[in-house]
């Protein structure tokens, strides 16, 4: 009995050893964070903004009410008749423009919206435009504001556009019952696993009670 005692108390403490091992290296990144602070040289990205979920990204929306959030991006995809059609826990945060082309791989309609992005977007508006066509999307909205081409502007006036991007604002209430009545504010599982596992599950009861 003492034999298996100590077996299991040297089990243990390996564990225990092992956790040291992977924390302290994070303690020891956060303290040199807070040393690099005033001068602003430490890269955001390279940041770790949360020991127990180094993977946890600072994300900035220009929300006035919150600047900034920490956690990590989701896509979530919506058809018709408010059923989500495929979601995605991303390791990195991609810009919107590069998600376009792959959001149309993964959900093929015969109409698709997206919201006005920045700079980037611009440039890449005509590369997505011409892709989403190529795949045999009839009407693509994606509006640019800081357009000249009065041809252009005519196009973004015209009934179908506006109800595309009305049907993309849209999907903000779906993310916000999402977020509401099926956990997504904030995941209980840890690690990266578990939260693509919390997020499916949500998504899954979400369709179920449509």
């Amino acid at each position: 009995m003492k034999r298996s005692a100590d077996v299991m108390e040297q089990a243990a403490l390996k564990g225990l050893r092992q956790e040291l091992d992977t924390i302290v290296p994070r303690v020891q990144q956060v303290i040199r964070q807070a040393k690099q602070r005033s001068s602003a040289r430490y890269p955001r990205r390279e940041k770790l903004v949360s020991i127990f979920e180094p993977t946890t990204e600072i994300i900035r929306k220009g929300k006035a009410s919150k600047p900034t959030e920490f956690g990590k991006m989701v896509k979530i995809q919506e058809g018709e008749n408010q059923i989500i059609t495929d979601y995605a826990v991303y390791e990195k945060r991609p810009s919107d423009s590069e998600l376009v082309i792959a959001a149309l791989d993964a959900h093929e309609k015969s109409s698709v919206a997206f919201a006005p992005g920045g700079r980037r977007c611009r440039v890449l508006l005509a590369k997505n435009e011409a892709a989403a066509h190529d795949r045999g999307v009839k009407r693509v909205c994606i509006p640019s504001r800081s357009t000249k081409s009065a041809d252009r502007k005519r196009e973004q006036k015209k009934r179908w556009f506006k109800q595309g991007q009305k049907w993309r604002t849209g999907c903000e209430g779906r993310i916000s019952v999402l977020k509401r009545r099926h956990g997504l504010r904030r995941c209980l599982y840890r690690g990266d696993a578990g939260m693509k596992r919390w997020v499916g599950l949500g998504v899954i009861a979400d369709n179920l009670t449509i």
